[in-house]
């Protein structure tokens, strides 16, 4: 059967072939225009299979871009956080009561200030032998500042032998760029003279409460204004 089919096919395309040598011999001008009109219906349905493909392409990313859309529509929206005035965005000091404070604690109190305005390396060295020197610290502008922190009663003035003891020791053995003498109390005038001389910067009660609310120089900024007079001159404000 298989070869009876196959015979059957030879003789059809012997014979179609040989009608269309007749026909070309016959009519050669409408066969170069059927074989242009055939080439041309071949080439327009290439064109609309490219066609049918894009428009195939086009629907599919329109329809990813609907379901994209109807998922963003569906998510929750959070809310971003706005800068109100529920959030605080000051800190808020306290009042520090330094009378209640015990000589130790005025020393850390000190060492709290001097790191509050920028100082590095601030270590409280007070105690036995400290020769003078109870706060150390760096400056924001490099110096090495040196604190001796007398915690007096109101009545108990700084005398000139204090500032003494204290000259003697913190610029040749604590080697200080800047020396600071703070008291609770006040400073009798030998006291601010002597300090006027060595170079050391004198902070009675009144300044000291200047410093701590931020209505004063610091005492590294009065330094450069020379000594304990450069605290008086240095201003209110900062």
């Amino acid at each position: 059967m298989f070869f009876v089919f196959l015979a059957v096919v030879v003789c059809l395309l012997g014979f179609a072939a040989r009608m269309l040598a007749d026909a070309v011999e016959r009519r050669p001008a409408w066969m170069f225009v059927l074989v242009v009109i055939g080439m041309a219906g071949l080439l327009g349905l290439r064109r609309r299979v490219h066609v049918a493909r894009a428009a195939r392409r086009a629907a599919a990313a329109l329809d990813e871009a609907a379901r994209e859309a109807a998922e963003a529509l569906e998510a929750p929206v959070v809310p971003r956080p706005r800068a109100t005035a529920e959030v605080a965005t000051e800190v808020v000091e306290v009042a520090v009561d330094y009378d209640a404070l015990t000589p130790e604690e005025f020393e850390e109190a000190i060492a709290a200030l001097c790191e509050r305005d920028g100082c590095s390396g601030v270590e409280v060295v007070g105690g036995a032998g400290d020769l003078g020197a109870d706060v150390v610290a760096t400056t924001p502008d490099g110096r090495r500042i040196v604190v001796q922190c007398k915690h007096y009663d109101p009545s108990h003035r700084v005398g000139s032998q204090d500032l003494q003891r204290f000259g003697g020791t913190c610029f040749t053995v604590h080697e200080a760029d800047v020396a600071v003498l703070v008291t609770t109390s006040d400073f009798t005038a030998p006291a601010v003279e002597y300090a006027d001389q060595c170079g050391i910067v004198c902070v009675d009660r009144e300044a000291l409460e200047a410093w701590t609310e931020r209505t004063g120089p610091r005492p590294w900024e009065a330094a450069l204004g020379g000594g304990a007079a450069g605290w008086e001159t240095a201003g209110a404000g900062y």
